[in-house]
């Protein structure tokens, strides 16, 4: 944390005398999940801005890049030169991009559009332009250790007003994602507990036969693959589940192969979403621009925060893509307000993932948005309309993220690694 007098100067006038005084990285867990929020304090008493700087997996490292390194480039400057500050951030180190990086300047950006907000009076929403409709439709996640399992929690959640679900199913071994775990499924393999993409290839289309039967009609089905296929693969996975009409087929593969997305996109009679994986916004465009996709999933945080995720709304307008933005419960209450603002003022938006926070959620981050019958809302107080209430955040102390043990073991019956 910063709280020095600038050695980085202001490089031109500016209308007002409010500087930036402070800069800090706060971690709190309410939900066991660490979330990264920076909160950005001015000269003018009681103004300060909350942006979001979550990478769950690496919240230390984030942190301690926000407090040792990025914020003595911001103290004494004037918080509205939100686009220089934040390439600033980006440009300081050199060397360009990663998670750590733009989580790390996305808790910046926001929380400078949140002040904007507030020194303005408006909600950042209209900040953007104002509103091209009047809430985001979301889509919700239900995942069971068997079909009736999983269609049980997904009738539960249309009976609660959403239209959109994403239906995941346990798989066979410990490596299944979105679904509780089947141990032991392999008695007779090197690694016993591993995860078969052969399998999962014959499993999945079972699930959605059986959503199409017990679901009412109008309801879209979603799934994620969560980057594990070959392209032949994806495109085996699209075709037989054709019938069931799907929203759309998400992360069918991993970062490393998305030169090939063109060509499973073409061959997919499913529409396809990719971009959770991005970690700047440059991947991000490529996506858009090359053909890849129909949905750009990107984590705003991850490619740099609302500025950058602004523009790719842009071109993906411009592109005939449509956003979903990522939003998992290791996206804090601001990333997800900042999804929304996106939502209601973008006219390619598309859906957006929706998370549920628990209340201890609502008591760190007073303003958290609530989703009604399945639509978010974004907030009409100034800023983000959200606040953090800092003892009731250190209350919720985080740990190092259990991702590591899980990702060690997700292999395939061999014993090899396969993308968590």
């Amino acid at each position: 944390m910063a709280e020095t007098p600038a050695t980085f100067s202001q490089p031109w006038p500016v209308r007002s005398d409010v500087r930036i005084r402070k800069v800090e990285a706060i971690v709190t867990a309410p939900e066991g999940i660490p979330l990264v929020v920076v909160r950005i304090d001015t000269t003018e008493p009681g103004l300060y801005g909350l942006g979001c700087a979550t990478f769950t997996q690496r919240w230390r490292a984030v942190k301690t890049f926000v407090d040792d390194h990025l914020s003595r480039l911001l103290i004494g400057r004037y918080p509205g030169d939100i686009g220089d500050l934040v390439r600033l951030a980006a440009f300081s180190g050199y060397w360009r991009g990663g998670p750590v990086t733009n989580n790390a300047i996305s808790g910046i950006d926001m929380a400078l559009w949140d002040i904007a907000g507030k020194r303005a009076g408006m909600p950042v929403y209209e900040l953007l332009g104002g509103k091209v409709r009047a809430a985001a439709d979301t889509y919700i996640h239900a995942g069971g250790i068997s079909i009736e399992d999983t269609l049980d929690q997904a009738k539960d959640f249309v009976a609660r007003g959403w239209r959109h679900v994403r239906l995941q199913v346990s798989t066979p071994g410990g490596g299944g994602y979105g679904a509780p775990r089947l141990s032991t499924e392999y008695p007779d393999a090197p690694y016993r507990n591993g995860w078969s993409a052969r399998d999962y290839l014959r499993t999945t289309p079972a699930l959605f036969a059986a959503a199409r039967q017990s679901l009412p009609d109008n309801v879209e089905l979603l799934h994620d693959v969560h980057s594990r296929l070959t392209p032949k693969e994806a495109v085996l996975l699209a075709r037989s589940l054709e019938p069931y009409r799907l929203f759309f087929l998400e992360d069918v593969l991993a970062p490393e192969h998305w030169d090939r997305l063109p060509e499973v996109r073409a061959a997919s009679p499913v529409p396809i979403a990719v971009g959770e994986l991005t970690t700047s916004m440059t991947d991000a465009v490529r996506l858009v621009r090359d053909g890849g996709v129909d949905f750009i999933r990107s984590h705003i945080s991850g490619i740099g925060g609302l500025t950058p995720a602004r523009k790719l709304a842009d071109l993906a307008e411009l592109c005939g893509v449509r956003t979903a933005w990522h939003a998992p419960g290791d996206t804090s209450p601001i990333g997800a307000a900042a999804n929304v603002a996106l939502d209601v003022t973008s006219t390619a938006f598309g859906i957006q993932e929706g998370h549920v926070y628990g209340e201890a959620v609502h008591e760190v981050f007073p303003g958290t948005l609530r989703i009604v019958d399945g639509w978010l809302t974004p907030n009409e107080a100034p800023g983000w309309g959200i606040e953090i209430d800092l003892e009731a955040a250190a209350s919720y102390p985080a740990e190092l993220s259990g991702h590591d043990e899980w990702a060690a073991g997700v292999r395939r019956p061999d014993g090899a690694l396969e993308a968590p």
